[in-house]
Formats: C-alpha cells, structure tokens, sequence
C-alpha cells in the first residue's frame, strides 16, 4: 500500500523527531523502576553490609528500591558475569570489591576481562582486614600466633570466605611472609566462616573489618591486628600485622560497577549521589563503625584505584602459586 505523499512525509518528520529524547533526558527520569544491586557474596558479610547501607540510601536518594541480589559463588565471578552480561541500562548494578581484582590472575580462564568489561562507577570505601582468633588459641599478639603456629605445623585451620577471596589471600600472604604452615579451609562467604570460628571449629580467619568488628568489640573473637598499613579509628589499640611482618599490607575495597556502556549520565548521577552519601557526616560515622574510610572521587578514579589492585594482587597471587578450583 503507497501511502500519500502528504502522510509519508508527515509519518517521516515524526519519526525523525523520535531521538530528540536525549540519554541526558533519560538519565534526568531515572531511575523509573527497582534497581537489582548484585553481590557476589552471602549475606551478613562485609560486602553485604556496605552495599545494604549504601543502597538505603540510594534508595531514599532516587527514590526507587535498591534491591540486594546475593550471588555467591566462584569468587564473585557468578555475580559478575550475571552483570556483564545485563543490559546496560542502569537497573543491573555490581558490588566490585577485592576479589574481582584478584580473580584476573587466580583464574586461567573467565568468560569476561573485569577491567573491560565492567564499567567502573563509583568507589565506596576501603576497608582493613582483621586477623581473628578463637579465644581457645594461645596466642594474645601476632607473634605469639606465629610461634604457637610454629609449634603446630599442619595443625592450625585457616579459615575463608572462599578461595581467591581477600581473606585468602591475606591468610596466604601472612603464610608466605611469618613461614608458618596454615590448613586452608574454605567458606562460602565470611558469615559462615565466622560462625564456625566463633564455634571453634577453625582457629584463625582473616575477615573484612565490616563483617568481623563487632565481634572483636565484644569479645566473641580476639583480634590481633589489621592488616593495613596503619591502624584503623574503628579499632585503635589493636596493631597492624606490618608492625611485626615488615612490608605486610591486604586492604579491601568496594564500589559500583555496572554493564560497559551505560549512558555516562546515568554512570554520573549514581557517582554523584554516592559521592554526596560519602559526604554526609551520618554515613561517614558509619562506614567508621565498620573500619571503612571513605574514597570518593570519579568513575575514572575508581577505574585506576581497580588496575592498581589488579596488578598488585596479580603478583601476589603469583608469588603464592594459589590457584581456583
């Protein structure tokens, strides 16, 4: 059928006018429906926390749900891969962290390239490890634990939210450097590894500050150090494992990713309501609580703090010959 000329050019003049609805536009009405915040970790860990908080607050912020999707399994890479291949529209989000840093060289093979693939938004915080012991332990400092391991060779069970996770490798790292002979024992995420250290199934773990502090605070576990390179205001009086390991340092660290080619606007809208959470006195005292200290900045600045880890841990991971199932 051979529409009038009249009509053709009148149906043409519409649909030409149809992109003047610019991505700015877009980003100026997102979000319109609930966003999916996928974690690669069970919940009540540390990653689970931060994004939790931050997404309350993203949520009263744009005024739409943030949704936590607990995702765990293979080292975060089942979360990951379920993000970058989303559509990039700005409802399928990641809690990038540690382990996606050190996933690039613990595995042989991934069906996607983190730094690529996944395209950086914001940074939240970064964050100390703790290094805890069942109270059964004999052991009150760092050095104390590493002659009591000393003494126990292949007898002391090291416990970790998986293998390839940051405890892992910091327990690897602390290994390597005090020469002491830890039996890793692998978790599904830090809740369960803790629950079975409080229980004295396991003797040491090495657990984000956010999932682990209350614990210490309490006294249901003995901390003995932080592992970064100075010691955290959530925990004053405990030392830095580097205070008796020259040159030991392993600190997480979480942010935003998202799909590789969301609109920049709406990549800019998240980090600037992100930015403006690490801002706000309330969250700061709370990321504080949790051992955090905030990083705000830029997508591009998150994207770097991400290569430097990856190439930092890449080396580490090849120095301790660890390797995924």
């Amino acid at each position: 059928m051979k529409l009038p000329r009249r009509s053709f050019l009148h149906l043409a003049a519409g649909a030409a006018a149809l992109p003047v609805v610019s991505p700015f536009a877009w980003a100026q009405t997102y979000p319109t429906r609930p966003i999916r915040w996928i974690v690669g970790f069970t919940p009540a860990g540390g990653n689970d926390i931060v994004a939790r908080l931050m997404g309350q607050w993203l949520t009263e912020r744009l005024g739409q749900p943030f949704i936590i999707e607990n995702r765990p399994g293979a080292g975060t890479n089942i979360a990951a891969e379920a993000v970058v291949n989303a559509s990039p529209d700005g409802y399928t989000l990641f809690l990038a962290n540690l382990s996606n840093a050190i996933n690039a060289t613990l595995y042989e093979k991934l069906n996607f390239n983190f730094i690529r693939d996944i395209a950086p938004v914001a940074a939240i915080s970064r964050a100390p490890l703790i290094m805890v012991v069942h109270s059964s332990v004999p052991a009150r400092t760092v050095p104390e634990f590493i002659a009591y391991a000393k003494t126990n060779p292949g007898k002391v069970n090291m416990a970790s939210a998986g293998i390839g996770s940051a405890g892992h490798l910091a327990g690897e790292m602390f290994k390597m450097m005090a020469g002491v002979n830890l039996v890793h024992v692998p978790y599904r995420g830090n809740a369960p590894a803790l629950a079975d250290l409080i229980a004295g199934q396991v003797e040491v773990l090495f657990p984000s500050a956010a999932s682990s502090i209350e614990y210490v605070k309490t006294g249901k576990l003995r901390g003995l150090a932080v592992t970064s390179a100075t010691r955290s205001d959530a925990l004053p009086d405990l030392p830095t494992v580097g205070d008796f390991i020259p040159g030991y340092e392993a600190s997480s660290f979480y942010g935003i990713g998202a799909p590789k080619n969301m609109p920049a606007e709406i990549v800019d809208k998240l980090n600037k309501e992100v930015n403006a959470a690490l801002a706000d006195p309330k969250m700061r005292a709370r990321l504080a609580d949790l051992g955090g200290t905030p990083l705000p900045g830029s997508p591009a600045d998150f994207g770097k703090l991400i290569a430097h880890e990856t190439e930092k841990w890449g080396a580490a991971v090849k120095f301790s010959g660890a390797k995924a199932n």
